[in-house]
């Protein structure tokens, strides 16, 4: 896991609920209707970015136990691929939890608007474009990056915020929209999907999307 202040560069690196939990909000929809259908340039290519994510390693649906958070994965690739750097939300609240205890609290949590506790902290003022991602939990976000959203509400403005999520089977959910009230002066892009079970094995799906990007 990726120490939470560290930000990494490309070069130092090579799904609701899963991580996806089943939801109320459930929205069926494959990652590729989820792209941009036209090539849009959304920054420059020399602009500077910083990946901001949280993943679940551990027990995670369709994929098992697993060492690595499917969100994480596809953020190194975001950072392999485009040189961007890197931010983990991270919280020790979920570790160790089974797959069926963990859902219950996801959804207690979010029926609560319970903000957990992160660890460190990251300055975005250095950054012109911010991509945030993580797994569907109970149709959008887990609590813990609204923790986050909520910390750093003023300091998106003007910036490019593109959201990505992992799921197994709620596509985007309500993350986007999420992203856009908790960033009202930010310019908030489609979003990108991509199953949990497909992040270790197709990994040029992220390269297309990010290739409608302008990358």
């Amino acid at each position: 896991m990726v120490k939470p202040l560290k930000l990494i560069l490309a070069s130092a690196m090579s799904l609701l609920f899963s991580t996806a939990c089943s939801g109320s909000n459930k929205v069926s929809t494959d990652a590729n209707d989820n792209q941009t259908k036209n090539k849009t340039t959304v920054m420059a290519k020399d602009g500077k970015a910083i990946v901001v994510f949280f993943s679940h390693a551990g027990d995670n649906y369709a994929v098992g136990n697993i060492e690595v958070g499917n969100t994480k994965i596809v953020a190194d690739y975001i950072t392999e691929l485009i040189g961007a750097e890197q931010f983990e939300i991270v919280t020790h609240k979920y570790d160790g939890m089974a797959y069926t205890p963990l859902i219950e609290l996801a959804k207690e949590e979010t029926r609560k608007g319970e903000l957990p506790a992160y660890e460190g902290d990251v300055d975005l003022s250095q950054y012109d474009t911010v991509f945030i991602g993580g797994p569907v939990w109970w149709g959008t976000y887990p609590q813990v990056m609204f923790t986050f959203f909520k910390k750093h509400a003023n300091d998106l403005k003007g910036k490019t915020v593109i959201p990505f999520t992992t799921h197994e089977g709620s596509g985007l959910a309500n993350c986007v929209e999420d992203v856009k009230e908790a960033f009202p002066g930010a310019n908030v892009t489609k979003g990108f999907s991509i199953y949990g079970h497909e992040v270790r094995t197709e990994k040029a799906k992220v390269e297309k999307w990010l290739k409608t990007l302008g990358y």
